[in-house]
C-alpha cells in the first residue's frame, strides 16, 4: 500500500518552524506495511490544499493530512477535503456539546468560530481527540474508481501521534491486507558517498525487492535497506542477505549492521576491551567529548578531558611543552601526538585523543591551510597521528573533525 503525508501550515514553509510529525508517521505506517511515497507540506490556501489532496488521491491509496484543523480562519482542511471530494459538511450535535463542556472546564464562554471544530465531513467516523479540541476524522472513500482511506488528525504532536497510535493505526490495521517490512540500517564512517556507491551499486540492483537508500552525513554513510513482503520472514531474509553482501563490500568502513552511531560503537569497543578514553580537543571544542557523552552509561569508558583551545592550556591541562608548540606550531602533528600522551597520562586512561587544527575562517597560513587538521591517538603501546584537510566552513571542518577523531578511535580498538 502507498500512502502520502500531507502536513498543512503556513509557519513550515519559514525558516523557523519544520515538521516533524510526518517522520513519526513514517515509523508507524512502515510497522504495518504501508510505504510512504510522497511527503508534502502546504500552506494555509485552499486553493493549494484542494489541489494537493486531489493529487494525492491520485498517486496513492491513503493520504493522512495532518494539521489545519483548529478554530481560526486559517484552519482550512476540512474545507479543503470537502471540495476534493465533492462532499458536504455538517455539524456534529455531539462535537458541539463536548466544545461546550471543554470550555466549561476552563471557566470561559466558548468562542463562536470553535464551532468549525464540530463540523464533519459526509460519510467521515470521528476520531476522538483526548487531547485537544480538534476531533480527527477517518474516510474510507472510493475516488475515481479506487479504494481511498483519507486520515484529518490535529497538527500538535501531543494531539497528532496519540490520535496516530490510539486511533488510526489500529483501523489500518483492521483495514489493510496483511504486509510486513523488514527493515536494515548498515552504516559506514570516512568513506566518500561516491566510493560506497561504486561498491554498493553492483550488489544491491540485483535486489529489486528491498529498497535500497544512501544517506551521507559529514563523513558518515547510512544505508537503509528495506522488504516488504506477505510474510515477515521472507522480508527480513531478503534483507539480511543484501545486507551480508554489503558489509562484505564495505569491509573496514562499515561501522555499524544495526544502525547504532559512531560512538556507541566506540563505547562499545571501549567496555569490550575493559579500556578507558580522555580527550584533549582544541579546534574541536568539545564536541567529541559531547557526543560521547550523549549516550547513556558512557561514564563506565569515558573519563573525561579538557578543551585546551590555548597554547597555555595545552601546557597547564595536557603537559604539552611550551617549546615544543614553539617550534612547530599548535597545529602540528607532534602537537597533536603530545595532546593525545598527556592527556592520557594526566587522567590515568587507557587510550587517549588529541585534536588540533584550523577551523577557519582565519587564523591560516600558506603551510597550513583552512582546514588543516591533526588527530592523535596513544595508548601504552603506540602513539599515531592522522594528519587531514577538510573543505568547508567552520562548523563542517568541526563535524568532519569529530568524526575522523572517533572513527580513528574504532579502528585502533578494532
Amino acid at each position: 500500500m502507498k500512502s502520502e503525508i500531507v502536513a498543512v501550515g503556513s509557519e513550515m514553509l519559514t525558516p523557523f518552524r519544520q515538521d516533524t510529525n510526518s517522520l513519526y508517521l513514517t515509523e508507524k505506517f512502515n510497522e504495518i506495511g504501508v510505504s510512504v511515497n510522497f511527503k508534502t507540506i502546504v500552506g494555509d490556501r485552499r486553493k493549494d490544499l484542494v489541489g494537493v489532496i486531489r493529487a494525492a488521491l491520485g498517486r496513492t491509496d491513503i493520504v493522512a493530512i495532518i494539521g489545519g484543523l483548529g478554530p481560526t480562519e486559517d484552519d482550512l482542511t476540512r474545507e479543503a477535503v470537502a471540495e476534493a471530494l465533492s462532499l458536504t459538511l455538517r455539524r456534529d450535535a455531539t462535537q458541539v456539546a463536548a466544545l461546550h463542556a471543554r470550555a466549561a472546564t476552563w471557566r470561559i464562554s466558548m468562542p463562536a468560530n470553535n464551532l468549525k471544530q464540530a463540523e464533519v465531513l459526509e460519510g467521515a467516523t470521528i476520531l476522538p481527540n483526548p487531547n485537544g479540541s480538534a476531533p480527527g476524522q477517518w474516510l474510507d472513500i472510493v475516488f475515481s474508481g479506487y479504494r481511498k482511506i483519507v486520515l484529518l488528525v490535529p497538527g500538535p504532536p501531543n494531539e497528532c501521534r496519540p490520535m496516530i497510535d490510539a486511533e488510526c493505526l489500529p483501523r489500518l490495521r483492521a483495514t489493510l491486507p496483511v504486509r510486513h517490512i523488514a527493515k536494515r540500517t548498515l552504516r559506514a564512517a570516512m568513506i566518500p558517498e561516491s566510493q560506497a556507491d561504486k561498491l554498493l551499486a553492483p550488489i544491491y540492483t540485483e535486489y529489486e525487492d528491498v529498497e535500497t537508500t544512501i544517506l551521507a552525513h559529514a563523513g558518515d554513510i547510512q544505508l537503509t535497506l528495506l522488504c516488504s513482503k506477505k510474510n515477515l520472514d521472507t522480508a527480513q531474509q531478503r534483507v539480511d542477505e543484501l545486507a551480508g553482501r554489503m558489509e562484505e563490500a564495505l569491509e573496514e568502513w562499515l561501522y555499524s549492521s544495526e544502525g547504532e552511531s559512531l560512538e556507541q560503537i566506540v563505547l562499545y569497543y571501549l567496555g569490550l576491551r575493559q579500556a578507558t578514553l580522555a580527550v584533549a580537543e582544541s579546534c574541536t571544542g568539545g564536541m567529541i567529548a559531547q557526543r560521547i557523552t550523549s549516550v547513556p552509561g558512557s561514564s563506565r569508558s569515558f573519563i573525561g578531558g579538557a578543551i585546551v583551545y590555548s597554547n597555555e592550556l595545552k601546557t597547564a591541562f595536557a603537559d604539552v611543552p611550551a617549546e615544543l608548540i614553539e617550534q612547530h606550531g599548535a597545529v602540528s602533528e607532534e602537537v597533536a601526538k603530545a595532546l593525545a600522551v598527556g592527556i592520557r597520562k594526566r587522567t590515568g586512561a587507557t587510550m587517549g585523543l588529541g585534536v588540533t587544527g584550523i577551523a577557519g575562517p582565519t587564523g591560516a597560513t600558506e603551510e597550513k591551510p583552512v582546514g588543516l587538521v591533526y588527530i592523535a591517538v596513544s595508548d601504552p603501546q603506540k602513539t599515531e597521528c592522522t594528519e587531514r584537510t577538510f573543505k568547508g566552513d567552520r562548523a563542517r571542518v568541526r563535524e568532519w573533525a569529530t568524526q575522523q577523531a572517533l572513527d580513528l578511535i574504532r579502528r585502533r580498538l578494532r
